[in-house]
């Protein structure tokens, strides 16, 4: 039997068990036009089992690959991948990050655009210039040689010569980037040698472009076109607006792209965040400022619309926060409640008593044509260097969103928010009015059906039905592998402690029976152990109960690391994984939990403390009730809305959690689920077991909290894992 021939792309010597024939299903797929869902353990060789084929049948049919994350650690893999295929078989290859983390001269979206289009300007009147300097030398010469026509047509020549030079006069009074200046008018194809000699990071063009006073953001933009494969993050494709850029760079239509969605369980919320729209109280000022000083006869309709919808938030926020809770908000956003059961919210009540003009929709309309004029004006005035940065209009910003906000605020799937915050430097309150997307096939679904074909793939994309629903789609081919590494390498304790339900954790018994149990997981670790928790409050309560001090302390369970939301986790993920004998205490919502390794000594034992279902805010809940309404036709044994919004994802998270080891057919470890409902006991609807897929729930062995330290000496004594005699029981 003949090799399939898209193992050319096939860097190492043996694919991983199940990998060979997962290839061979995604090309297959691929073939026939269909997405695929692909679901594999973690260390299992997910991302080349979906690349190889997708980069063969990119060959094969003239087209591109795009593969994304949103995981930074993915990202480096995928550079590490992509350097050995090209290796074995030669490809194009662009890694692209965003402009932001590239200009040599940090300036907004907004002003590169500008620089760029007068920098290109100038280039061009630059070489206008030499090209008829050429001429009329040309002319000069001839007409030295008696040729009256020579003469006459110089005099043309330098007459327009002099027009031409004065417009270069006008471009010593214009911003222009002297970065992109050079990328215009050097040989940059030792640039392009050198980018496809090898797979270079964007960090590897920055300095090359750097070091030489070029723009690598423009040169890697203009390196992309037709290329085998682009590395990106998801803002890329997620991104409508950014997207159909991004394909035009690429120069292809969509129909020639094939994209590979890595870490694909978090696709619903990242689609969901680029589809929703929020405009702070802030940019409402600054709009009826911008207004203020207009004398344009469309000001005073965008000022009664823009006037009122501010108001509007301001009495809204302020009625929702009631007395004395002002002082309580923090520096992070925070709703407040508008929802009405049989009405639009209450901001946009407020909004309609506050407004006083002829017509909502009639005086929006008139203010976005002024909030146009007035951007158009400010880029006149920083192109032809009047100002030193590029200003954006408030005004525009503020009347394209409430004209949405109007529009679309009652539509299914949308949910009206309105949050607030404390300003560091001012300490004042603001709000902030946002349209948040429960339904994130309103952004996906419009990509998976434009582009050839798709590959979205985890170790955590089951229910496959679910996954098909939230994105929006459809003619897909599945695909799940479990864990093919010797089962006898690992055990998956359910272990019975008390449920940790949020109004238990409090209970002194519970803490007592948890607390013994994380002491008796860590003791029988011949090595480290990572501890997840529904929150960190809770990491810090047993961070603290274990004899943890602030910060990282030593205990006589060894080293003792706790995560926050504002810690650097790369930093704190090194400290741990150098140690020998600690403990990291974090969060199952961190980014620890998934999408990065620890291999081998990095940690041994994995605790999941209780079932982390997500606090049940009011965006939860409509996201809940848009499901419902959505898939209400789905014949399920549960509520959509309370599976694909709460449950589904939560076990994800913990799926992903226990994967954080035994990644490697050599490894091995212990992985513990901590709470009743976890286990076989009859806990009615709130046992989760049953979200787990079959061949988990099959390895899931139940056990006493009690018996834990004797099953886990067991297991790693005949691993021969102690560095010395166990410990005693």
């Amino acid at each position: 039997m003949s090799e399939s021939s898209h193992l050319r792309f096939f860097p190492y010597e043996e694919p991983y068990p199940n990998q060979r024939e997962a290839m061979d299903r995604v090309a297959n797929a691929l073939d026939r036009g269909q997405d695929v869902l692909f679901e594999g353990a973690p260390g299992t060789g997910k991302t080349l089992s979906a690349l190889v084929p997708a980069l063969e049948h990119a060959r094969e049919h003239d087209r591109t690959v795009v593969i994304t994350t949103n995981v930074h650690q993915q990202m480096r893999q995928f550079v590490e991948d992509a350097r050995a295929i090209t290796r074995t078989e030669p490809i194009r290859a662009v890694v692209f990050k965003g402009k932001s983390s590239m200009c040599h001269i940090d300036v907004d979206y907004q002003e590169c655009q500008t620089l760029r289009d007068t920098t290109r300007e100038l280039v061009e009147t630059e070489e206008e210039v030499a090209e008829l300097e050429a001429r009329q030398r040309e002319l000069l010469a001839e007409s030295r040689e008696g040729d009256a026509g020579a003469a006459e047509a110089r005099e043309a020549i330098m007459d327009e010569l002099d027009d031409v030079e004065a417009e270069m006069e006008e471009f010593e009074a214009t911003n222009v980037c002297e970065h992109y200046h050079n990328n215009l008018t050097r040989n940059t194809d030792e640039f392009f040698s050198w980018l496809f000699e090898d797979v270079r990071t964007p960090e590897d063009v920055y300095e090359y472009a750097d070091e030489r006073e070029l723009c690598g953001y423009e040169l890697l933009k203009e390196g992309m076109e037709g290329v085998d494969l682009v590395v990106c993050n998801y803002h890329h494709l997620l991104d409508p607006n950014i997207r159909e850029q991004f394909f035009r760079w690429i120069d292809r239509d969509p129909s020639e792209i094939i994209t590979v969605f890595d870490e694909a369980h978090n696709v619903e919320d990242a689609a969901r965040k680029h589809a929703s729209r929020a405009l702070t109280e802030n940019t409402l000022e600054s709009a009826l400022e911008e207004l203020s000083e207009s004398d344009d006869s469309r000001a005073d309709a965008a000022e009664n619309v823009i006037g009122a919808f501010r108001a509007a938030l301001i009495d809204t926020y302020d009625e929702a926060l009631g007395f004395g809770a002002r002082e309580g908000v923090g520096e992070s956003w925070e709703d407040v409640s508008i929802a009405n059961d049989d009405r639009r919210d209450d901001l946009t009540l407020a909004f309609l008593d506050r407004y006083e003009g002829r017509g909502i929709d009639t005086e929006a309309e008139l203010a976005v044509q002024l909030g146009q004029a007035l951007d158009e004006e400010y880029e006149r005035q920083y192109r032809e260097g009047e100002t030193t940065s590029r200003k954006e209009s408030g005004t525009l910003q503020a009347a394209r969103f409430v004209s949405t906000w109007m529009d679309e605020g009652a539509a299914m799937g949308q949910y009206p928010v309105v949050s607030v915050r404390r300003d560091g430097g001012t300490d004042e309150v603001y709000g902030r009015a946002e349209l948040y997307t429960c339904i994130p096939r309103s952004v996906t679904s419009a990509l998976f059906d434009e582009v050839a074909a798709s590959v979205l793939m985890s170790a955590t994309l089951r229910p496959f039905d679910v996954t098909e629903d939230v994105l929006g789609l459809e003619d897909v081919a599945t695909l799940a592998y479990g864990m093919a590494y010797p089962e006898e390498n690992r055990r998956t304790f359910a272990v019975d402690t008390p449920p940790l339900f949020a109004s238990e954790r409090n209970d002194p018994e519970t803490q007592a029976a948890v607390g013994g149990l994380l002491r008796d997981a860590i003791r029988f670790t011949p090595g480290n152990t990572l501890a997840f928790f529904p929150s960190y409050s809770e990491a810090e309560r047993y961070y603290e109960r274990l004899g943890g001090e602030t910060g990282v302390g030593s205990s006589e369970l060894g080293e003792l690391y706790l995560d926050g939301s504002g810690e650097d986790e790369e930093e704190l993920r090194r400290e741990f994984t150098t140690s020998e004998n600690a403990t990291l205490f974090t969060s199952l919502w961190g980014t620890l939990a998934e999408g990065v390794s620890f291999d081998g000594d990095d940690a041994r034992t994995v605790v999941v403390v209780g079932v982390p279902y997500p606090h049940l805010s009011d965006r939860t809940e409509a996201v809940q009730e848009a499901y419902d309404r959505a898939f209400a036709d789905r014949d399920r044994t549960r509520d959509p809305g309370w599976a694909y919004a709460v449950e589904i994802p939560t076990i994800r998270k913990t799926r992903q959690a226990i994967g954080r080891v035994v990644r490697g057919p050599d490894e091995y470890g212990v992985r513990i689920l901590a709470d009743r409902r976890y286990t076989t006991a009859d806990m009615g609807k709130y046992s989760v077991r049953n979200a787990f897929p079959p061949e988990e729930r099959e390895e899931l062995l139940d056990i006493d909290p009690t018996k834990l330290k004797f099953a886990m000496l067991n297991f790693y004594a005949d691993h021969d894992a102690y560095d010395g005699p166990p410990p005693e029981p």
